[in-house]
């Protein structure tokens, strides 16, 4: 077994007890430091050779640093704020002339005054602690030089760093679950580090003393690698000051709001006395005095260095605590001056005086100057990122769960709090301020029946870099049992940020139009949109290729009948048995793989399978983000750019790292992109189901609606350069959006969504000025010719039913004359043939009272007359005669008005017209008026 893993009694083989070890280890120190002194016996020997063995190199990890969200204030300029931070320690690290001189001296005095005097070990003060552990026994005593102590601080980091939750595990190695399924733990990770401090600070007996043994060692060896500022400087940047607050410059902007640099001597004094007993004399949270029945308080400080408190000052707060001027915690602090702190302050000022650091003088003034704390909370997590606490969560959620963090979640996590990292979002300050202004006042944080939700998501769409995200509720990550309170990020999805996703409705119709136009239809072909049971929907995701549908008959909204008509149309009013028409001449399974290649999947993050014809009007459950990209994709002429809430990060030494991989890539032709915007655009048209949220301000948008059984209402809308989503729903239970209203209005929650889109796609299109959309392909948008039937002579209902299933939209006109049978088609306008797609026919019935004309020409006029009455015309009278010399002077019938062959109502009036040798008036005109 190594020297290393030997107990120092065993070593010392003869000594017995602590006395005998806290004398040899002051030899070591001595042979070790002053190599002169002559040193006889076994066990010296023994314990010389045990102290060389110990492990000399001790490595400087890098330090324990927050990792830093920042954002720009105005992405036009270079200007980067804080978003927040996220640690386990809170540090600051700052160069050597970042730290004041008076830190230094309050340091090196109270702590180590013979700092560089020693080699790492100071023999004074171990001598001294040496005799303390043979009068006293028990636990390892002071004599900690500032080497010493930073070996020490070095050794718990790393242990800290390598802390790990400890998991109970049965006879096979396997980790116990309780019976909610969840691993049991043994060790948990804030235990685990507390166990760092206690080994490396409260270990007593031989054990105790051979870690100072090692600590010794190490001490000497860093201070012959390391010059004596370098080795101070790093003690004041790795030291504990209470609490998660780490390093010297953390401690003043923490305890008094400036930086290190800026330290008074009283600051100084009080941060040096601090870093003693970190816990007990930090002053962000004072225990305060007791107080006697007669107003006087008592100070707690060691030694009686400070005077009970004025009992006049102890009246005057107790006035203003009761009058409600001060909290509990000022009284409090106010009335025992952080008397403990004090006490401690004091001893450093005096250690600085006996030094000659500081004057009579400036002691005098330091000990009667209270302390005076600025507490100044650095921002910290998601909930101090006000007002972007979600898209803060987001990045969180990213950086927690992408490889570019780390190949495990361990190591991520390690990243997010320990890793020093910058992370350098991609929010626009100017859209979110408007994004969650909107949002808190349009959308309540809560609803009575049900947990309300509402989210809005801006995407650039030619980059895919998040610009804004809001929402209604307020951020916690403790309160789960209250409506208005969620950490949930509801616009993202399971993996970032928590949600499972909402019911997409018709927002999903949009890869219905994609497959259609890669299919090579036209958006202007007609379709048969009617309301029906469609029985086959083609599947090549399903068994046998084919989804049967026995009886499932979806509705429109508002139970509005279907239609005839062309996809343009659909589009345009949100029909859902027009797109469930279009879906039956595709492939179920195609319309899910152009979502997929649109970048959707289910906010679980499963692949989206179309495993039926209720998932076309959108019955799956997916994020606001990933249909906001969807339709950026359409803006952005086909290409998807995968969604990044990141520009770049660098380490902590402000190296580029490699960022989380997002790829733009073409997905769909730009040809039915283009094709698919144009048929969008109609949606923010007047008359379209989107024309509420269209902000009309010039630049050119397109979009689309969605609503899921009235639980879940969606508008996505985007120009060529910003895209826009709008969420609204139920996160639990299942109100109606359509019956609830919001505060102070009588709309309904179904059309916040309209206003806020408007007002967001409107600050965008200000702050990215965009151009128009491409026109549509030509091919994709050509009129579609069609054969239309012929149904004259066919009843009513057949007639339509032909032309129907044939595709045409049917109009019934009025009756009219026909000879045929009462109600039988009489006439089509247009007659069969080929027309264009979309042409609507009028077909009329007879009325049963219409009559052929017979053809009487060449026939007597009498009998003419007589054959057209006994055809069932009851007004038959003789028409115009014409004289010619070789005809009939009765006259012969030359033809009829209305003409032989025209069908007319049987009372129509029907004239004869006939030649005769003399029409009589002697002018052969037949109109009876001669010339004289």
């Amino acid at each position: 077994m190594p020297d290393t893993n030997r107990s120092a009694s065993g070593v010392l083989g003869g000594l017995a007890g602590l006395v005998g070890l806290s004398a040899v280890a002051g030899v070591l120190v001595a042979a070790t430091v002053t190599p002169a002194i002559a040193l006889s016996g076994a066990a010296a020997t023994s314990a010389i050779t045990m102290f060389d063995n110990l492990p000399s190199v001790l490595d400087i990890d890098k330090l324990m640093l927050p990792t830093t969200l920042w954002v720009k204030t105005d992405p036009t300029k270079d200007d980067y704020v804080v978003m927040t931070q996220f640690y386990d320690q809170n540090r600051s690290p700052v160069d050597y002339n970042e730290v004041a001189p008076v830190m230094y001296d309050a340091i090196l005095s109270s702590e180590d005054p013979r700092y560089y005097q020693h080699g790492g070990v100071d023999l004074i003060g171990t001598t001294r602690a040496v005799l303390s552990n043979i009068q006293g026994g028990g636990e390892t005593q002071g004599g900690s030089t500032i080497s010493q102590q930073y070996v020490k601080n070095i050794l718990v980091q790393r242990c800290e760093a390598d802390a790990k939750t400890e998991y109970k595990t049965d006879e096979n190695g396997e980790v116990v679950v309780d019976e909610n399924g969840q691993a049991v733990v043994e060790v948990s990770l804030e235990q685990a580090k507390l166990d760092c401090w206690t080994q490396a600070t409260t270990a007593a007996g031989d054990e105790g003393i051979q870690r100072k043994l090692q600590e010794m060692r190490y001490a000497i060896a860093l201070e012959k690698k390391y010059d004596k500022e370098t080795i101070l400087l790093g003690y004041l940047n790795i030291a504990n000051f209470g609490g998660t607050t780490y390093g010297i410059d953390a401690a003043a902007r923490y305890y008094f709001g400036v930086a290190a640099k800026d330290l008074t001597l009283g600051q100084a004094a009080t941060l040096a006395g601090i870093v003693q007993n970190p816990n007990t004399y930090k002053i962000d949270k004072p225990k305060g005095s007791i107080v006697d029945g007669d107003g006087v308080g008592y100070n707690k400080a060691p030694d009686g260095l400070i005077d009970d408190v004025n009992p006049k000052q102890i009246a005057a707060l107790t006035s203003k605590l009761d009058a409600g001027e001060i909290t509990q915690e000022q009284y409090l602090a106010a009335a025992d001056g952080y008397s403990s702190t004090k006490g401690r302050q004091l001893y450093v000022l005096s250690r600085m005086l006996d030094d000659g650091k500081i004057t009579q003088e400036q002691y005098d003034a330091a000990v009667l100057e209270p302390i005076v704390p600025k507490i100044t909370s650095p921002k910290v997590g998601c909930a101090a990122a006000t007002g972007l606490e979600y898209f803060c969560q987001y990045v969180r959620y990213v950086i927690q769960q992408d490889p570019a963090f780390g190949a495990t979640q361990e190591e991520r996590t390690e990243s997010l709090r320990r890793g020093g990292l910058n992370v350098y979002t991609t929010l626009d300050m100017r859209l979110q301020k408007e994004a969650q202004s909107t949002m808190n006042t349009l959308a309540p944080s809560s609803v009575p029946g049900g947990y309300f939700g509402a989210t809005s998501i801006s995407l650039e769409a030619s980059t895919g870099r998040i610009l804004a995200v809001a929402q209604n509720t307020k951020f916690s990550e403790s309160i789960t049992d209250d409506p208005n309170y969620s950490s949930i990020v509801y616009a993202g999805d399971l993996k970032f940020g928590g949600s499972r996703g909402f019911s997409a409705g018709s927002t999903f119709k949009l890869f219905t139009l994609i497959d259609w136009l890669e299919k090579g239809h036209s958006v202007n072909e007609v379709v048969n949109g009617r309301n029906r049971i469609i029985k086959e929907f083609p599947d090549s995701c399903y068994n046998g290729g084919t989804y049967y549908n026995s009886n499932w008959n979806p509705k429109n909204f508002k139970n509005q009948s279907g239609y005839v008509g062309t996809p343009m149309q659909f589009t345009r009013d949100s029909l859902n048995t027009g797109f469930l028409a279009m879906a039956s001449e595709l492939d179920l399974c195609d319309i899910g793989k152009a979502a997929t290649r649109m970048g959707v999947e289910l906010g679980t993050g499963e692949p989206i399978v179309m495993t039926g014809p209720n998932k076309v009007i959108g019955d799956d459950a997916i994020s606001p983000l990933a249909m906001a990209s969807a339709y950026a994709t359409v803006a952005n002429k086909g290409i998807q750019c995968q969604p990044q809430a990141i520009d770049r990060v660098t380490d902590s030494d402000g190296k580029e790292i490699a960022k989380p991989d997002r790829k733009c890539s073409q997905v769909i032709d730009p040809a039915v992109a283009a094709t698919a915007a144009y048929a969008f655009q109609g949606v923010m048209a007047p008359g379209g189901s989107a024309y509420p949220g269209n902000p009309f301000d010039g630049t050119q948008v397109m979009g689309k609606t969605g609503t899921h059984e009235e639980t879940h209402t969606w508008i996505i809308e985007s120009s060529t350069r910003v895209t826009t989503a709008v969420w609204t729903g139920n996160v639990q239970g299942e109100i109606s959006l359509y019956d609830k209203y919001w505060t102070g209005s009588y709309e309904p929650l179904s059309r916040i969504r309209f206003q806020m889109a408007r007002q967001l796609q409107h600050l965008a299109n200000q702050l990215y000025p965009a151009g128009g959309f491409p026109g549509p392909d030509s091919n994709l948008s050509r009129q579609v010719y069609t054969d239309l039937p012929s149904v004259v002579g066919k009843s009513l209902d057949e007639a339509r039913r032909i032309l129907q299933d044939a595709g045409f939209e049917v109009t019934v006109g009025a009756p009219v004359d026909s000879d045929m049978q009462k109600d039988l088609v009489a006439t089509q306008s247009p007659g069969a043939g080929r027309v264009a797609g979309g042409t609507v026919v009028t077909i009329n019935p007879s009325n049963g009272q219409g009559l052929t004309v017979p053809d009487v020409s060449g026939r007597k006029l009498d009998r003419a007359i007589a054959e057209l009455r006994q055809a069932g015309f009851g007004n038959v009278l003789p028409g115009a005669c014409t004289q010619r010399d070789d005809a009939d002077p009765q006259g012969d019938a030359t033809g009829t008005k209305p003409a032989a062959g025209t069908v007319t109502n049987r009372n129509t009036a029907i004239t004869v017209d006939y030649a005769a040798s003399d029409c009589g008036g002697g002018n052969g005109n037949g109109n009876g008026n001669g010339d004289g």
